[in-house]
């Protein structure tokens, strides 16, 4: 009997990657990246000299068209399926990462009139321009008792939907005149493979504040916010809202020609690349952490009880898996904190060493750190270099490091910054379990986990949690593969249930990393000053961060008009 394969496409920050999945064993056959032609747009229009404020970050939307076009042509040749074998189509992005589309679902962007003007763009998830909107949002919601500010930890980012929304409509009434519809990406991804434009539950429900029983708020309350936003819902956020794993239509014929696979296959709707990620590591009931470590890190659990958390970037039911309760939280800066140091504060007597040893920056001073005991650096760091989304929801907040002297080493700082992001994760699980929701044990996924075994260990010992890691380069990929199989169902070849799929693709590594006794005992004390630091700098005792940022935003404005 022929095996049957689908095909999950993730999309990441700077990239895009296909993979060809086995749906009888999970195994991923071949897989290909398509590195983003306009990357992250983050300092100059495309194709322009139009400068991008600070916190600006833009997208081409056509990149994600190209990735479709080019890895999953690569795919198929590479591994010499036959197209006729694969059954399913699923993708999953980085959220929330929006557009403005015209009635015709084409981006404004690409309306030659508009294009110079950055509003028109994809504003990808980092964007942290519409911060003065969501700080808005959150006090009339909560001047107003709004019910669902508490489904989000009692803040809403200014990484989603609803203040970029308004933020495009404060800079660029125009855009927003212009715009017949506000989509996450994922969702238009989807159009353009399908012609039909259906909105997911869960980048609805967790960045655009969309609840199952509630719907979006009140026209009321989007009143309060700007009288112009009354009838937003009725109108730029129309559409049906579905739950994932739902089939969002048929491949059509244009998009089989360009990718090489067969018209009218299944395509799942949208869905979140961490939130992907759960299913296909096997976690399928509550007291499972999934952690998504990349860039950044998403944090999943599930629940079978609805309840408050402090911070948390939404709970949404079936969100994740149906008949569950899906609590989302995450740090913005973890990969990216890491990449950072070693690109801008690391001396070319460190590269020389490395170059001589053999090894990258990164797995040198990973070697050269973990030759020092917890608490032996005297270091101690705030995880902020891009705000912190859990548990203060603050994208105004800074990174922080404290106990250098002029004998502090590379590899030194390097840990402190490490430990830094395991402490700001042990925030989130304090967070949860404080509020009766069980944190047992920790699935781990995405590059870091493959890459860092000093990080992993860390994280082990921070949270005294053991740690289970997806025996998978592309879990996100696999997991979007999977809903593939599923849009397509067991009559088509594929899965009735995410559950069943589950069960026959989603795989884990046999060894799992534990916390070490001594270390634990170290990091509890390193964790209560990191404590102390969080809430002095975190919760207005002191916003020395925010007054910093205003000198700084100061200072800029006049240079700008020397």
């Amino acid at each position: 009997m022929n095996t049957n394969y689908a095909i999950g496409v993730d999309y990441g920050t700077e990239s895009g990657r296909a993979v060809l999945v086995s749906l009888e064993t999970g195994k991923e056959i071949v897989d290909h990246v398509t590195p983003y032609r306009h990357g992250v747009i983050d300092k100059i229009l495309p194709n322009t000299r139009i400068p991008l404020e600070d916190e600006w970050a833009l997208q081409h939307p056509q990149d994600y068209i190209e990735v479709l076009k080019n890895s999953i042509p690569h795919v198929l040749q590479k591994s010499g399926v036959d197209p006729e074998q694969v059954i399913g189509l699923g993708i999953d992005f980085t959220a929330c990462t929006m557009l403005p589309i015209d009635a015709e679902g084409e981006p404004l962007s690409d309306h030659p009139e508009l294009k110079n003007n950055p509003h028109s763009w994809v504003k990808l998830w980092k964007h942290h321009a519409a911060q003065d909107e969501a700080n808005q949002l959150n006090e009339i919601a909560e001047q107003r008792g709004e019910k669902f500010l508490a489904r989000y930890g009692g803040k809403i980012s200014s990484e989603w939907m609803i203040a970029k929304i308004w933020q495009i409509l404060n800079e660029a009434p125009d855009i927003y005149e212009r715009t017949d519809r506000f989509v996450e990406a994922t969702d238009w991804v989807t159009s353009q493979l399908t012609g039909n434009l259906i909105r997911n539950s869960c980048t609805a429900g967790y960045k655009s504040i969309w609840h199952k029983q509630d719907g979006y708020p009140t026209n009321e309350f989007f009143k309060a916010l700007d009288p112009r936003l009354e009838n937003l819902v009725a109108t730029k956020l129309r559409g049906d809202v579905v739950p994932i794993g739902t089939k969002a239509g048929e491949l059509t014929e244009a998009m089989a020609q360009a990718t090489g696979l067969k018209a009218g296959i299944a395509v799942a709707v949208g869905n979140v690349d961490a939130h992907v990620s759960v299913p296909a590591m096997g976690v399928t009931e509550p007291g499972k952490l999934v952690m998504t470590m990349g860039t950044s890190i998403c944090s999943l659990l599930l629940g079978d009880k609805e309840v408050e958390v402090e911070g948390m970037c939404g709970v949404v039911e079936d969100g994740i898996i149906p008949g569950l309760f899906g609590y989302e939280a995450g740090q913005p800066a973890v990969g990216d904190l890491f990449a950072w140091f070693v690109d801008n504060a690391v001396s070319s007597s460190v590269e020389n060493d490395a170059i001589q040893e053999g090894l990258t920056l990164h797995q040198l001073l990973e070697k050269k750190a973990a030759a020092y005991r917890p608490g032996e650096t005297g270091l101690l760091a705030l995880d902020w270099w891009n705000g912190n989304r859990s548990v203060l929801v603050d994208t105004d907040l800074s990174g922080l490091m404290i106990g250098m002297s002029l004998k502090t080493k590379p590899e030194e700082i390097y840990r402190a910054l490490l430990e830094s992001t395991a402490f700001g994760t042990r925030k989130i699980v304090d967070a949860f379990t404080a509020n009766g929701l069980a944190v047992n044990e920790i699935y781990v996924c995405g590059g870091l986990p493959h890459k860092n075994q000093l990080l992993m260990q860390i994280y082990a010992d921070v949270t005294n949690r053991v740690i289970k890691i997806a025996d998978s380069y592309q879990t996100p990929a696999l997991g979007a593969a999977m809903f593939g199989a599923l849009a397509a169902g067991s009559a088509n070849g594929g899965f009735d249930s995410i559950l069943e799929a589950t069960s026959k693709m989603a795989r884990i590594k046999d060894k799992v990393i534990t916390p070490i006794p001594e270390n634990v005992v170290v990091y509890e004390s390193l964790y209560k000053e990191y404590s102390i630091l969080h809430d002095y700098f975190g919760r207005g005792e002191n916003d020395m961060m925010k007054r910093m940022r205003a000198i700084r935003f100061m200072a800029k404005q006049e240079n700008a008009f020397v």
